[in-house]
């Protein structure tokens, strides 16, 4: 069963966007209310948003699944990533808006939780780990870019209006300090965009986990407001708006191309 797609690109740099995907199986779509079924807790058409990073060399590893079935950016065990504040699991029983995932009653148990993170779960994670190995072995160094997007207001998960680029580097913790300085110098020059450095995003399980500048892998998580390339109600993808974006985006990417700034 094809679970995700992994383009390998000869760049140092791997794009991963864990929650692209929108199938889901049988068995499992016939358990979730109406709503959920149209998963729209999905990251829409960020696998399009960064479809020239293969131009400048990347690799790019997207899922085929929605994070209903399991959610990729959590850790196996479930451990919460933002304790004392409101978040979705390994497997989401809660949307975004508060509604329910599930039926009454169709919630997955601990079996069916655990088969869902070894046969969707753990080829994703195999795959990126892979990639990573492949790539530090042959540059020496290597950056994990997490791609993300949201609803620009969700109350669920915080207060007001989220900024339009929120990077997350654990705090510094899974990032070199010069490429998130230079990360963040990129962003305050495009002084149309609001934009934050470790706010209420400050990366997930995979950001934080595989992270580890001191041995030549940094891992930067960008989550972006949806209204910056589509129409957040109706899910429709805005092309020239998105385009403006893109090319913020790029020059993000192009600066993780620097080899100085992992020093």
């Amino acid at each position: 069963m094809d679970t995700f797609t992994l383009h390998r690109g000869s760049a140092p740099l791997l794009v991963s966007l864990p929650h692209d995907g929108t199938a889901l199986p049988d068995d499992i779509a016939a358990r979730l209310t109406p709503t959920a079924r149209r998963v729209p807790d999905t990251d829409w058409h960020v696998s399009r948003l960064y479809d020239f990073a293969r131009e400048i060399g990347a690799s790019v590893l997207v899922p085929r699944y929605s994070r209903y079935v399991v959610d990729l950016n959590r850790p196996s065990d479930n451990a919460s990533l933002y304790p004392g504040q409101n978040t979705t699991g390994l497997c989401p029983i809660v949307q975004f808006s508060g509604e329910p995932v599930y039926q009454a009653g169709e919630e997955p148990r601990r079996e069916e939780i655990e088969r869902r993170v070894a046969r969707y779960w753990q080829p994703y994670h195999d795959a990126l780990s892979s990639e990573i190995v492949r790539l530090r072995a042959a540059h020496g160094r290597v950056v994990l870019w997490e791609g993300h997007s949201i609803r620009s207001v969700v109350p669920f998960l915080f207060d007001g209006r989220l900024p339009d680029f929120n990077l997350g580097t654990s705090s510094g913790a899974s990032c070199a300090p010069a490429l998130q300085a230079r990360l963040a110098s990129i962003l305050q020059a495009h002084a149309q965009h609001t934009h934050v450095v470790n706010g209420r995003f400050k990366g997930g399980h995979i950001t934080r986990h595989y992270g580890r500048p001191d041995e030549g892998v940094s891992a930067v998580q960008l989550e972006l407001a949806q209204h910056n390339y589509m129409d957040e109600d109706s899910f429709a993808y805005l092309p020239e708006r998105a385009q403006r974006t893109q090319r913020v985006i790029r020059e993000l990417l192009e600066a993780c191309l620097d080899g100085s700034l992992l020093q």
